[in-house]
């Protein structure tokens, strides 16, 4: 199975290529317009000369069965497209593009091409992420923050607070009938953003302050006098009575506890099976973040 790589840079080195480079049965290639780094991957990963791409056309001329794009932002749009109307399967880093209408026009090329396009959002198969779905979730609260990173809106919201606005969807229990959008913008930066996403019987709150005291990711979901929370992706905390405490184990990879690892099998076993996967789904979250985009730049919005 030949599986192509797209873009080099820290995504792609720290979390995508040791998964797929230590995968059976693939045949990995690897493309950058960056010379130097092409090479120093490539001699990492012990690729031969033939695996090695500087090009795009020269990717899409060994035939590939698969591409996995961790190219920057702005050239998704391009990129993807090339690839989808090659017809070659196609996973791609959150976001698919920064305005919505590029995103709409690559899920409809996929489908009209019946192509198969996944967008990386990990965190649904992060192992901590995907247990807090069987329990009970009325309040639903997840706060993604770092320190001294304020920012353009429409970048921190697309490359960064989707994360946050994809695990709310993933996780409410139902329907959304009700969104709501906070946040503090000065001198043209985001500085913090709140979302609100309510239903019948549920509410569900994403935090990101690029001012916070620290780097940190908390996942909470409670309910029924139950409370489950995930600290950093790594450490799950029950609360029934006596919290009970369960940490990653010392040997779990970061790309499994992650679920960059399960989202990279999950698409390529798809793909050996011939079936088609949607990323309608994830333009609904794309589409909300445009929501949130729009509710930013809104002074009425801003508190």
């Amino acid at each position: 199975m030949k599986v192509g790589c797209i873009g080099l840079g820290d995504i792609a080195q720290k979390a995508y290529l040791p998964v797929l480079g230590s995968l059976p049965g693939i045949e990995l290639h690897i493309q950058t317009r960056t010379p130097a780094t092409l090479d120093r991957v490539a001699d990492t990963l012990r690729l031969p000369r033939a695996q090695r791409h500087l090009d795009l056309d020269a990717l899409l001329a060994t035939g590939l069965d698969a591409a996995f794009v961790h190219a920057p932002t702005a050239v998704h749009p391009d990129i993807v497209a090339r690839l989808l109307r090659a017809g070659v399967p196609t996973y791609v880093d959150k976001p698919l593009a920064y305005e919505f209408a590029d995103s709409e026009r690559l899920v409809t090329l996929a489908e009209e091409g019946e192509v198969s396009l996944a967008v990386g959002f990990n965190r649904r198969f992060a192992p901590g992420y995907a247990q807090c779905a069987d329990h009970p979730r009325e309040l639903v609260l997840m706060q993604k923050n770092r320190v001294g990173l304020p920012e353009e809106p429409r970048v921190m919201i697309l490359d960064d607070f989707i994360h946050v606005v994809d695990t709310l969807r993933f996780l409410v229990p139902g329907p959304v009938d009700d969104v709501t959008v906070r946040a503090r913008v000065e001198d043209g930066l985001l500085h913090h953003v709140v979302l609100q996403l309510a239903g019948q019987g549920f509410t569900a709150l994403g935090v990101m302050n690029r001012l916070s005291g620290s780097n940190e990711e908390i996942l909470e979901v409670s309910g029924q006098d139950s409370k489950r929370q995930v600290v950093n992706l790594a450490e799950v905390i029950d609360h029934k009575g006596q919290p009970s405490v369960r940490r990653r184990g010392d040997w779990v990879p970061v790309a499994r506890q992650r679920g960059i690892e399960q989202a990279v099998l999950a698409f390529l076993d798809a793909v050996r099976a011939g079936k088609v996967l949607s990323a309608r789904d994830a333009l609904a979250t794309h589409e909300l973040c445009e929501r949130v985009v729009r509710a930013v730049r809104e002074p009425s919005a801003a508190a």
